[in-house]
């Protein structure tokens, strides 16, 4: 009797079973030591490896410290044969271009320099500018008519202004004082010789005599330069340079 009521309950509670089991998807089994058996539903398949992960991890597997150092050597293996070419073109193209300008300054006429190579008009420009200083240099106050002569037969351009305010001082004195100035070259150079133009640096001594009651002569030396031009067979100064700022 016991027995019977026993398995009555039993099936009313597995009755009553379902309706629970039903929510968490689990159905009952039969069995004194049976259990609710939790179902699930599959999920989604794993993706397959790809061919970058698979790259990734055959790198990250074969990964080594010294590869670093072999790319960078590669790297300037192949870099240092272009820097090489391009600086051989380089190199090659400024000295092309030296030789160029190196031609063209030959060339032009302006840079051409005779004075050491044409001796014949080195010694004639000399000698002409020579006794052109002497002459204009010189002055004697009983007889200014003859400097007058010597600078407007020696002297052109700028110099001719140049020479008026050099011996102006000169002019002034020299009636009261009767001046006698003697101006005599002792050396010149020809520092440019170009066909028709050159510059002469001149050394030369000058005295300078008071012929009045009291005689005096004081001697001085000088140094200019002068640049000169020919005109026709004859060499003129035309500019005069005394060093002074």
């Amino acid at each position: 009797m016991s027995t019977t009521r026993h398995l009555v309950n039993r099936r009313r509670r597995l009755a009553t079973t379902p309706s629970r089991t039903a929510e968490t998807g689990s159905e009952p089994v039969s069995g004194p030591t049976a259990g609710p058996v939790t179902t699930t539903e599959p999920g989604p398949p794993a993706a397959p490896a790809t061919d970058a992960t698979e790259a990734e991890t055959d790198t990250a597997g074969d990964s080594n410290p010294d590869d670093g150092p072999r790319r960078q050597a590669s790297r300037l293996r192949i870099t240092l044969p272009a820097v090489l070419c391009a600086l051989t073109v380089l190199l090659g193209a400024v000295a092309a271009w030296a030789f160029t300008s190196a031609s063209s300054l030959r060339d032009e006429p302006a840079r051409q320099n005779s004075a050491l190579t044409d001796i014949a008009g080195t010694s004639e420009v000399k000698g002409r500018i020579s006794e052109a200083v002497g002459a204009v240099f010189s002055y004697d106050y009983a007889s200014p008519a003859r400097s007058d002569r010597a600078a407007s037969t020696y002297l052109t351009g700028r110099a001719v202004q140049q020479h008026k305010d050099m011996l102006a001082d000169v002019r002034e004195q020299a009636p009261e004082q009767k001046l006698v100035l003697t101006t005599t070259v002792t050396e010149s150079g020809v520092e440019f010789l170009d066909g028709d133009r050159a510059r002469l640096l001149i050394f030369a001594d000058q005295s300078n005599t008071r012929t009045g009651k009291d005689e005096e002569t004081t001697y001085a030396a000088a140094m200019f330069a002068v640049d000169a031009v020919r005109r026709g067979d004859t060499w003129l100064i035309a500019a005069i340079d005394t060093f002074t700022r």
